[in-house]
């Protein structure tokens, strides 16, 4: 097994005591909940007369079911079951004495970009949320892990999880991604690479140049998306461009408290003579944009790459999962993805809900129109992301280019409200998740990719190489850009 890895210094340092099944007792610093999968675990705390435990530890906002339309924010909520679940947070946080960003605090918006934004996560702990995508929070050089309703009831009657721990794979990300190629290209590269379920077992350890280059949005995005890899969790050891990241932030101590911080932040880092279970290493210099052709995010491709054949897989399982992703998508194996029209565009989402997420997107679409048949939706990742954009303007390039300008939320993620394909429309999204059904039509047909790549297939009317779009490049010059590019 792994030895002095941030991992395994974590991990010891949140070990409470050895059980009976073989698992560890893990004490939780973070504990993250929402709408979707509290309520139950509530109730469970209530049939047995416990109390929560750690209120000051505990956090709530309103994601998942959340409209995003200014009028759909009314209350009650239109959906009746959304209503129940969030009033329901609401009566539970209040009771429990547990600070909740709701619609009316300014702050609401998807945890795993709440949590960060303001300051409560941080490097060395251990976080968990009932929500897959708490890998996230691994950017910050701590444990995310996504936990089930029962184990929501253990954090907030004991503050502690019952937790196997894992193998340790680095992923060695070597080189410096180009033009046009961002955190997401860099993840589902990963992924294609290493299979939706070679994670198992393992939590990865992201570093190399690649990684270092990153600002915390860009590592976010990449740890967002461990989970599609099959693995635990998956982090990034903190450095300088963490700290900066976290100095002056709501919940981050100030002046010699932060300095105390970082001292300790440096000590549970990965070991120079750390020792693993896997190394990986991979080369950016080579990624292109990426987009996927089937129905999980390892079927992916570079832009300028051919749809697999089925029978080039070696699994018959993998074969049979790429004959059914080439039917659902209506694809031919051989052809690229270039040129693929689309009907809607979505960025946002807790992979590419940021700030930075915006305004590269806003970049590609200065000057330009979404295409008269696309229907594009732009929906931050919280509200604190929407003023921040507002007050730099990227909201009206986006709203002039045909964008429709939305509240904080999961939104077309994974249509728990209105934002959601009709029929067997075709999707390109920054979001995390391509597998049939998620966007809330079983017809329904999604392209992964950057926000950049978003942008410019909403403005294209069909997946298109980003390249060719260049920020500040006009229209008609983007032909030539391409030329330069080749």
């Amino acid at each position: 097994m792994s030895e002095n890895t941030l991992y395994d210094n974590v991990w010891e340092r949140h070990k409470v005591d050895d059980l009976p099944n073989g698992q560890d007792q893990l004490f939780v610093g973070l504990h993250l909940i929402h709408e979707v999968t509290s309520p139950q675990a509530f109730s469970m705390l209530g049939e047995r007369d416990l109390e929560v435990a750690y209120p000051d530890r505990t956090f709530a906002t309103t994601d998942h079911i959340v409209p995003t339309t200014e009028s759909g924010r009314e209350r009650p909520l239109d959906d009746e079951e959304a209503e129940d679940m969030l009033s329901a947070l609401e009566r539970n946080t209040s009771e429990a004495g547990i600070t909740f960003f709701g619609f009316d605090s300014g702050r609401q918006g998807i945890t795993h970009v709440v949590a960060p934004e303001l300051g409560l996560t941080q490097p060395g702990m251990v976080v968990a949320c009932g929500d897959s995508h708490t890998a996230t929070h691994g950017a910050f050089g701590s444990i995310g892990i996504g936990i089930g309703t029962s184990q929501i009831r253990d954090v907030l009657a004991t503050g502690c999880i019952a937790a196997d721990k894992q193998a340790v794979r680095r992923i060695q990300l070597e080189g410096r991604l180009g033009e046009g190629v961002y955190a997401k290209d860099l993840i589902m590269t990963i992924i294609r690479e290493l299979g939706v379920d070679g994670g198992v077992g393992h939590v990865y350890e992201y570093g190399g140049p690649a990684i270092e280059e990153l600002d915390m949005e860009g590592r976010m995005a990449v740890c967002n998306m461990s989970i599609e890899g099959g693995a635990r969790a998956g982090y990034v050891n903190p450095d300088e461009t963490t700290y900066e990241y976290l100095r002056g932030r709501e919940y981050v101590p100030e002046g010699e408290a932060f300095e105390d911080l970082k001292q300790y932040w440096e000590s549970i880092k990965s070991d120079a003579d750390a020792e693993y279970d896997d190394v990986v290493t991979l080369d950016a210099d080579d990624i292109e944009p990426m987009v996927t052709w089937g129905i999980n995010p390892g079927q992916a491709v570079g832009i300028s790459e051919p749809v697999p054949e089925p029978s080039s897989y070696e699994d018959e399982a993998q074969r049979e999962m790429a004959e059914r992703a080439l039917s659902h998508m209506d694809l031919e194996a051989g052809q690229t993805m270039d040129g693929y029209e689309i009907d809607v565009a979505f960025i946002g989402t807790c992979t590419n809900g940021r700030v930075s997420d915006f305004e590269t997107a806003a970049s590609i679409l200065e000057g330009r129109q979404v295409d008269e048949d696309v229907r594009a939706l732009a929906v931050p990742g919280s509200e604190t992301v929407r003023q921040a954009c507002e007050e730099r303007g990227i909201d009206q390039t986006f709203i002039e280019a045909g964008f429709e300008w939305r509240r904080a939320g999961c939104s077309m993620c994974l249509a728990m409200n209105n934002d959601s394909l009709v029929g067997d429309e075709v999707c390109a999204s920054s979001s995390n998740r391509n597998f049939i059904g998620r966007q809330g039509s079983k017809a329904g047909r999604t392209v992964l990719m950057s926000p950049a790549m978003v942008a410019a297939a909403a403005v294209e009317g069909a997946v298109t190489d980003v390249r060719r779009q260049a920020p500040g490049t006009p229209p008609e010059a983007a032909d030539d850009v391409q030329e330069v590019a080749d």
